[in-house]
């Protein structure tokens, strides 16, 4: 018996948007996705959230380390991305040249509710924001 593949949201422009922010996609996570700079480390990680949410690759690979990035994402079609907290952050402002973001995200993988939590990195390469890699747990208290 074939799968049966679980749909994505729509997100438009005018959508609310998916990162958990009082804004709408097209203002928030949109606009970063359609080329617009992040200010901060964890403005990047909530659009990457929301990359994963609208399923965007491209975006995905361009805002991951040279170093660490893989050659492809693959996305499953059994997960649906339900929602995201941003627990704590470090550093990763305008003025900073890394930062962490410790967060949950809320997804169901098959129709059974998960969450996943990540304490992540971020640096800048060429002045702008990219992840770089989880931190392992002993680094991220």
């Amino acid at each position: 018996m074939a799968k049966r593949r679980t749909p994505q949201p729509v997100v438009s422009h005018p959508s609310p948007c998916p990162c958990g922010l009082d804004a709408t996609y097209g203002d928030c996570c949109g606009a970063l996705h359609q080329g617009k700079a992040a200010a901060t480390a964890e403005q990047l990680m909530r659009s990457r959230y929301t990359a994963f949410v609208v399923r965007d690759a491209r975006y995905l690979l361009q805002t991951w380390s040279a170093d660490t990035r893989p050659p492809t994402i693959r996305f499953d079609d059994d997960i649906q991305w339900t929602g995201l907290e941003v627990l704590t952050t470090t550093a990763g402002t305008p003025f900073h040249t890394e930062g962490t973001v410790e967060f949950r995200a809320h997804f169901t993988h098959d129709g059974t509710p998960d969450t996943q939590q990540e304490d992540s990195h971020f640096t800048r390469e060429n002045g702008l924001w990219v992840y770089t890699k989880p931190l392992p747990e002993e680094e991220s208290s």
